[in-house]
């Protein structure tokens, strides 16, 4: 894991995102693996008053990509998420989800997540996979 991110790093990197507007905490980050919560409420549901799919997705990548830059040097490379699938497979009457992601491919230029989204009973809502580039940033000469 990168040393420049921790939990109050990446909570950090939340501000004036889409992350802060849905109230995405991370809550736990070690090594291939990261946590992060989110409310169930107004700002994260569809119509019906259910968890919406879209809020779940964003949920999704917010996590693999966090999971991604705690494992890159920062100041070499960014993290660019390219695909993303989802398979929503409950609802919940919870307050709030968790999105739990674990890397089951590091290499040197792209990452692929799985990310579990469940409710604080550890119901499963959502099973997503992630794929993320990791692109050098290219200096300015």
């Amino acid at each position: 894991m990168s040393e420049s991110f921790n939990l109050e790093m990446l909570n950090k990197l939340c501000k004036n995102t889409l992350m802060e507007h849905l109230s995405i905490e991370f809550t736990e980050v070690s090594n291939g693996r990261i946590v992060a919560r989110m409310p169930v409420d107004e700002r994260t549901f569809q119509p019906m008053k259910r968890l919406h799919g879209g809020a779940s997705m964003a949920l999704a990548e917010s996590v693999g990509s966090a999971g991604s830059i705690t494992l890159i040097d920062p100041t070499k490379f960014h993290v660019l998420g390219v695909e993303i699938s989802g398979s929503h497979v409950a609802t919940t009457k919870e307050n709030e989800v968790f999105g739990i992601g674990t890397i089951v491919h590091q290499g040197k230029t792209s990452h692929v997540w799985e990310i579990r989204i469940e409710d604080k009973t550890g119901k499963l809502i959502s099973f997503c996979r992630l794929t993320n580039r990791i692109v050098p940033i290219k200096s300015e000469k």
